[in-house]
């Protein structure tokens, strides 16, 4: 898998030598498209629970760089997947986390959304919907392919709609079917579970 990742960016990073620019994102798309439709997309494996979380950095939507293991050493950490930011469902989801994030953080709760989106647009959403917590704009998937997180179609690089729950850097929770209206809600239930 890793070598099909290298080769992919080798590809998208060339110069085409009839222009000498580099490939369009309609050439890049279409050739993730056909990755992906292949099964050949670089995805890692998907987490189990007592997996650690995978040593991955992100971007937020400041631009600044976001190490999730290191966030993730002590305490619960939530990070859910979505398809796109400003969506219906993507900001019930949002917003569901928004309107408990009292409660969560109260629960020692720290929480990442993660999406294919662009720094721009997590920080659009975030300050249109008043979000308290950390968008992470992963256009190349690098953050989701870590962590399993298959494409919604093979046709689309927007992520399926996933949640996982950390404590103390190793998963105690997933939910690869996650909700929209009832994420926090969900999330809250399996706190009040754990010791």
């Amino acid at each position: 898998m890793r070598q099909v990742f290298n080769e992919m960016r080798r590809i998208t990073t060339r110069m085409n030598p009839q222009t000498t620019k580099p490939m369009t994102k309609l050439r890049l798309l279409t050739l993730m498209s056909i990755l992906s439709f292949l099964g050949l997309v670089a995805r890692g494996d998907e987490l189990a629970i007592g997996a650690k979380i995978p040593a991955v950095q992100g971007v937020d939507q400041s631009g600044k760089s976001v190490d999730l293991a290191a966030e993730a050493t002590k305490g619960y950490m939530l990070v859910y997947f979505y398809p796109k930011a400003d969506t219906s469902g993507c900001t019930a989801q949002a917003c569901s986390i928004r309107d408990s994030y009292e409660s969560l953080t109260a629960k020692g709760v720290k929480v990442f959304g993660v999406s294919h989106d662009t720094t721009a647009a997590q920080d659009k959403f975030k300050q249109k919907y008043h979000l308290p917590f950390t968008l992470l704009a992963d256009p190349e998937s690098k953050v989701a392919g870590a962590f399993g997180v298959p494409p919604v179609t093979p046709l689309l690089p927007l992520f399926k709609r996933e949640a996982f729950l950390f404590k103390d850097g190793v998963l105690v929770w997933r939910d690869l079917h996650a909700s929209t209206k009832t994420q926090a809600a969900d999330v809250l239930k399996v706190l009040d579970t754990q010791s």
